[in-house]
């Protein structure tokens, strides 16, 4: 028999969503563990292991990066071969229907658009993509993941746990010899494409959010606790507005005294009525 409760919070988003035709549509790393992409907080909120590496980190201290590029040399293997969920399939016929004019997505793993979801802002960047921070020079990650192993393809015979974002748990082990290979174009820093802790995002993207954002007449949150203030500011701006917020999410966001309405359920469970 059918879930009766589950049935009611799907009537409540699919009222939500009827009464919003122009949905602005902002989703987080929920989104993406049903395609083995770990998350970082728990129910609470509260972060389930160490915070991220830093800009300030990663830009100052050789010891970091070579610790960040090992760990990402093992877990890349996974991450780059991740397929979208039934989560990005559902968001994606959203917006097919007419009914999401723009989806901000705080994951940097692309998946949104490999659904087939065409209004996208990376808001955070993008892992696939590897920037030289001196001459912005780019190149693909697996271009970058090939240089990796050919300069430490003992690293390449490692296997660990999974963790968020394309990283992988290899604590323990002595980074020292590990070798990051420099910038081919200007033997530059390169780092993946992505906002780090500590860094801002491009303001063209942040202004290109608040122009859609300014354009909706409601919000969907869906797989996010919003704790993080790039992605929260949004939803608070949107009830500044006095435009509703919906949230599909497990646990405690940074904005439920701001919710019209809030359902604690699997993503992909409460989203499966979009068919």
């Amino acid at each position: 028999m059918p879930d009766a409760d589950l049935v009611r919070d799907q009537d409540r988003l699919r009222t939500f969503i009827e009464a919003h035709p122009k949905l602005f549509v902002l989703t987080g790393a929920g989104c993406s563990t049903d395609s083995g992409i770990p998350d970082y907080r728990d129910t609470d909120g509260g972060w389930k292991r160490p915070q991220p590496v830093t800009y300030q980190a990663f830009m100052g201290d050789l010891r970091t990066r070579q610790r960040y590029w090992a760990r990402s040399l093992v877990g890349w293997r996974r991450f780059g071969n991740a397929r979208p969920n039934d989560t990005h399939h559902a968001l994606a016929r959203l917006e097919q229907r007419g009914h999401a004019r723009m989806l901000l997505t705080q994951n940097v793993d692309g998946l949104h658009q490999a659904a087939g979801h065409r209004q996208v802002i990376d808001l955070h960047g993008r892992l696939d993509e590897v920037r030289c921070t001196a001459c912005d020079n780019h190149l693909p990650r697996g271009a970058f993941q090939q240089m990796l192993v050919e300069r430490n393809p003992a690293w390449a015979l490692l296997d660990a746990a999974d963790a968020p974002d394309g990283d992988a748990d290899l604590d323990g082990r002595d980074f020292s010899n590990f070798h990051v290979p420099p910038c081919p174009a200007c033997a530059g820093v390169l780092k993946p494409d992505v906002v780090f802790f500590g860094e801002s995002v491009p303001r063209e993207r942040v202004d290109a959010a608040i122009t859609s954002l300014n354009d909706a007449d409601g919000v969907l949150v869906v797989g996010s606790s919003l704790m993080v203030f790039s992605g929260y500011r949004f939803v608070a701006a949107a009830a500044r507005d006095g435009k509703p917020v919906a949230a599909v999410n497990l646990g405690r966001t940074r904005a439920d005294p701001l919710l019209a309405l809030k359902i604690e359920r699997s993503c992909a469970d409460v989203l499966a009525f979009i068919a």
